[in-house]
């Protein structure tokens, strides 16, 4: 067991109603990425921070994101996560909304162990409080897109950059300030978050469409499906002709009995303009603004190297 689930188990360990906290520590327990937790603890390294109190900030974050999934499964319908039920699908809606609130308060209870320097600790609640507020903004505005005609490429951007790259920030920052970083150094690992976090939910968009199931951990097409506008579908209309836009805005606005043939021919019009291509050369785009990110960071290069790895893997992951 990772150093991260035994923390887990120790928080949960005894505590009760147990239809409060068994879905938290079945979602918390899951195999996951843990990527939230890495940066967190690779900014606090790249100072030689304090491990301990790392620890504790990587816990909280990675509660604080598993508590948006379980809200984000019910409200998008979701019934698998990581390859297993959803919270709500294995409980109900009512028990996953009231775990998922417990766990942003056991989260905070988390943060508050690092037992760091009284304005560090006013600084990193800050952070924290402020990264939960943008994600339901960007949360908010995934809903909104639904309901909307036409959402440009930019304003989709938006919403990742709130949904998803703050909270990669968030970590980045966190992991530096309690470690001491300078103040170029906690602005440029934001910066870095945001470019990561951005391009790390274009792949996620490219891989809904073209991944393989079994290693994606979730079922494929599921945004085709959903009818959800993202940045290969706003992409996709921007590099289309006028029939195959015409196509593709009848197909989204439609919920056919063979969600399948819908998936396929959703993806031929993906294929026929290259939109997988396009969206590529953004992700690399921002991955280059990763690179220069990291070069803003007054450490030594050698523990650089680290982020630019991770960077470099998250380019081109396959799950």
């Amino acid at each position: 067991m990772n150093a991260i689930e035994q923390q887990f188990q120790d928080i949960l360990k005894d505590q009760r109603p147990q239809n409060l906290y068994d879905p938290i520590a079945y979602i918390l327990m899951q195999p996951g990425k843990r990527l939230r937790p890495m940066l967190v603890n690779l900014a606090a390294e790249m100072f030689n921070g304090d491990s301990e109190q790392a620890h504790y900030v990587a816990a909280a974050f990675e509660m604080l994101h598993n508590f948006t999934l379980i809200h984000d499964d019910i409200m998008d319908k979701a019934d698998v996560r990581r390859g297993l039920p959803t919270v709500y699908k294995k409980w109900d809606s009512n028990i996953a909304i009231l775990s998922g609130d417990a766990l942003v308060a056991l989260a905070l209870l988390e943060l508050l162990k690092a037992n760091c320097d009284t304005k560090i600790t006013k600084e990193l609640t800050k952070i924290f409080a402020k990264i939960g507020l943008e994600i339901c903004e960007g949360q908010q505005y995934d809903l909104d897109f639904e309901t909307m005609e036409t959402v440009s490429l930019e304003e989709y951007l938006e919403m990742i950059r709130l949904k998803t790259a703050v909270m990669f920030a968030g970590c980045l920052k966190s992991g530096g300030l309690i470690a001491g970083a300078d103040p170029e150094s906690l602005q440029a690992l934001y910066d870095l978050g945001i470019h990561l976090g951005l391009a790390f939910q274009l792949a996620d968009d490219i891989l809904d469409v073209y991944a393989n199931e079994e290693t994606f951990g979730k079922a494929v097409g599921g945004d085709i499906k959903d009818n959800k506008k993202t940045f290969v579908y706003l992409k996709a209309l921007e590099l289309a002709d006028e029939k195959q836009k015409q196509q593709l805005k009848d197909l989204f606005a439609s919920t056919p009995a063979d969600e399948k043939a819908k998936f396929e021919q959703v993806k031929a019009i993906f294929d026929a303009v290259n939109v997988r291509e396009a969206t590529e050369l953004v992700i690399a785009r921002y991955t280059q603004r990763c690179m220069e990110d990291i070069q803003r960071i007054h450490a030594e290069e050698t523990k650089k190297q680290t982020l630019i790895t991770l960077v470099q893997k998250l380019q081109s992951r396959d799950k």
